[in-house]
């Protein structure tokens, strides 16, 4: 199914709404409880305040405990109903809505009306829908290739369209307004946001212990202090609404009590839009969290011709740090297990140019230590000249791809645990198929460099999360819109 097609059948599924509800909107019958009934259904007063004639009552019926009245649509306009017990004591009042076509609407405009049910159920079937086309997507990318940021995308939008439907699920087949799906819709971000604050606390608890740690043992630097950042900032940014909510719940500055003034909506909107951002970003990270131990714990097949080991920084003299060497042990310990498993020997590339404060190349280093350990220097094939992962990538394929003469040369990478998917993608886009493996490291350097692969995937796809963001936000005034309206009209 093409995005086109889906966006068809939400057309269709609208119309229908709306030819249902113009079909069978012009009346409507009220249920009034009464308890026990005190006369007939005529020994009720029924009182209609309206400018002029706008709703007709027709048919009044007395069942059990409650009275039930039937109203037609006369003309445009609105009608309050009042009813009271034979005694003259009050028993309910209402606000009738009638449409420019004749349909008419209970409490709000946008409120219950004959016909309104299935608007619930066609917004159910339409998320289940579209999680369904976002699901194919997604396994259909990850048949394709695990490295990929549309995958990180398309299960955010899983995580993201689930928690939707799970709002609307109880309420499918109840009757139900467009208003309560609209306000539903909108709280669904409030109630993701509130689910996921223990473990946002929790998790900027741990984050900050561990970046104390990582700076005690590696110095305070604004790099070291990411994760405690990002943990800050996902607390904020969960709590703001809330706060703010209180806030102007209480103060006598702001009159967000009336429903048909504006104050009240422009703290939706501000509400909203944080708790719409706060939340796609958190099924993203969430997204990216899943991916990344997906792509840390993965085993390559074992019928590779080459292995990459990815450089970092040396110690002063030249030998590989405790990250480097175990990269290398990483490295060395797949080739030993497809040896076992195929008997199929690989070549090993290491990869990484000399930096200024370097005193040989990383990928030197590397080849020293894989000498060391018992590797023949006719295994080894040597790139000194990359400075990044991207360029590790590029220079290392074109290397692979000149020693191999072969175009697609079966390929791995080694690297650390949190780098590996993010370098597996940048790999693809290199045009290098390459499954990675990866290494160990200390609990408190691995949370802040994971919260960093996480801002660097965000930010390579920063333009379409924006466009995604804008259009949530997008929908989301078209809702609050919708509600003022309903309120004001």
């Amino acid at each position: 199914m093409k995005k086109g097609t889906l966006l068809w059948i939400g057309l269709a599924l609208a119309l229908t709404c709306a030819v249902t509800i113009l079909v069978k909107g012009s009346s409507y019958t009220l249920g009034v409880p009464v308890g026990a009934p005190a006369g007939g259904a005529e020994d009720y007063r029924v009182e209609l305040e309206q400018d002029r004639e706008t709703v007709r009552l027709t048919e009044r019926r007395l069942e059990g405990g409650t009275l039930f009245l039937t109203f037609h649509s006369v003309a445009r306009g609105r009608a309050y109903v009042d009813v009271s017990a034979p005694d003259g004591e009050p028993i309910w009042m209402e606000v009738l809505y009638v449409h420019p076509f004749g349909i008419l609407s209970v409490n709000t405009c946008f409120g219950p009306s004959s016909g309104s049910g299935i608007i619930p159920v066609a917004v159910s079937l339409y998320l289940a829908l579209i999680l369904w086309y976002v699901i194919r997507r997604y396994r259909e990318g990850m048949r394709r290739s695990l490295y990929q940021y549309r995958n990180v995308r398309n299960l955010g939008w899983i995580i993201y369209t689930a928690s939707l439907l799970l709002g609307q699920l109880p309420y499918a087949f109840s009757d139900a307004s467009l208003d309560d799906v609209v306000r539903r819709t909108l709280s669904a971000a409030s109630l993701l946001s509130f689910v996921a604050l223990p473990v946002a606390f929790v998790t900027s608890v741990l984050v900050t212990l561990s970046n104390c740690k990582l700076m005690r043992a590696e110095g305070r630097n604004w790099r070291n202090m990411l994760g405690m950042m990002l943990g800050v900032l996902v607390c904020l940014g969960t709590f703001l609404p809330y706060a703010l909510g209180e806030f102007l719940q209480r103060t006598t500055l702001v009159d967000v009590h009336n429903e048909r003034g504006a104050a009240l909506y422009i703290e939706m909107i501000a509400e909203n839009t944080v708790l719409v951002t706060v939340t796609y970003l958190e099924c993203v990270l969430l997204s990216t969290i899943l991916l990344s131990v997906k792509a840390a714990k993965r085993i390559p097949a074992f019928d590779k011709d080459y292995i990459l080991i990815h450089g970092c920084q040396l110690q002063k003299d030249g030998t590989p740090t405790p990250l480097l060497r175990g990269r290398a042990d990483r490295a060395l310990e797949f080739a030993r297990m497809q040896k076992e498993a195929t008997g199929k020997e690989l070549v090993f590339v290491p990869s990484g140019g000399k930096g200024a404060d370097e005193v040989i190349s990383e990928a030197e280093s590397i080849r020293d230590y894989l000498l060391g350990k018992g590797v023949p220097a006719d295994r080894i094939l040597m790139e000194d000249r990359s400075s990044n992962t991207e360029e590790n990538m590029r220079n290392s394929a074109a290397l692979v791809r000149e020693a191999s003469r072969q175009a697609e040369p079966k390929v791995a990478f080694a690297t650390t645990n949190y780098h590996v998917f993010r370098s597996g993608i940048l790999a693809e886009q290199c045009g290098l198929h390459a499954e990675g493996i990866g290494s160990g490291t200390r609990s408190y350097f691995w949370i802040n460099a994971f919260v960093r692969e996480f801002i660097a995937t965000v930010y390579s796809e920063r333009r379409k999360h924006l466009l995604v963001i804008a259009a949530m936000l997008a929908v989301m005034l078209v809702m609050i819109g919708m509600a003022y309206l309903s309120n004001t009209m």
